[in-house]
């Protein structure tokens, strides 16, 4: 054999050996539920080049529905079981996020999330809703609490309104005290600026 088709094969040996290996990783990964948290942390790190900034615009141009009484009647379950309505959060400020435990960019852009809550949680008139989407409720718990998330987290007990459903994971609004949408983003975004919790605590102020 030459010493090209040596290397030719050599090389295409290698490149199986890599692709192998790449492909393996993946699978443990997906097996053991760490593709997750591996995808989310990549993408975290996106949300680190300000390209995915809640973008203030929106928030000016935004003229969404108002929620109705029944939207109103909206129940909701916390992990401990007890229910509640968003009806008990009418005339707040709300910062709904529907999200779940096993979608990466819900995971990446939830720590942006706590910097929010935070920054504008002390307002008596503010309100967080994280909405988990999760069919096994004890997994969206664990993320919770490995994570020491302190936002209210909950489960739908009753047919999510249909300003609240989206195709896509995660899809965040904020109502306003009027029970206004005025701000929709579906998809990964950062929520830690200064200026989208000066937003928030401006309207909670109205």
């Amino acid at each position: 054999m030459t010493s090209d088709k040596k290397e030719k094969t050599s090389g295409w040996k290698r490149s199986l050996i890599e692709w192998g290996v790449i492909l393996a990783t993946g699978a443990v990964l997906y097996a053991t539920g760490l593709h997750t948290e591996v995808l989310g942390t990549m993408q975290r790190a996106l949300l680190w080049t300000g390209l995915f900034d809640a973008n203030t615009s929106e928030i000016a141009t935004t003229d969404g529905p108002m929620l109705s009484d029944a939207d109103y009647r909206f129940a909701l379950e916390t992990a401990g079981g007890q229910t509640v309505s968003l009806d008990d959060y009418r005339g707040d400020v709300v910062f709904v996020n529907v999200w779940a435990s096993w979608c990466p960019p819900c995971v990446a852009e939830m720590p942006t999330i706590e910097t929010l809550y935070d920054n504008v949680s002390g307002h008596e008139n503010i309100a967080f809703l994280l909405l988990s989407m999760d069919e096994n409720k004890q997994k969206a718990v664990d993320f919770m609490e490995g994570k020491n998330f302190p936002m209210p987290y909950y489960f739908p007990a009753s047919a999510l309104p249909s300003e609240f459903r989206s195709p896509y994971l995660p899809t965040t609004y904020v109502l306003s005290k009027q029970g206004k949408v005025v701000y929709k983003k579906e998809g990964i975004a950062d929520y830690s600026s200064a200026n989208f919790a000066r937003w928030m605590m401006e309207m909670a102020e109205q």
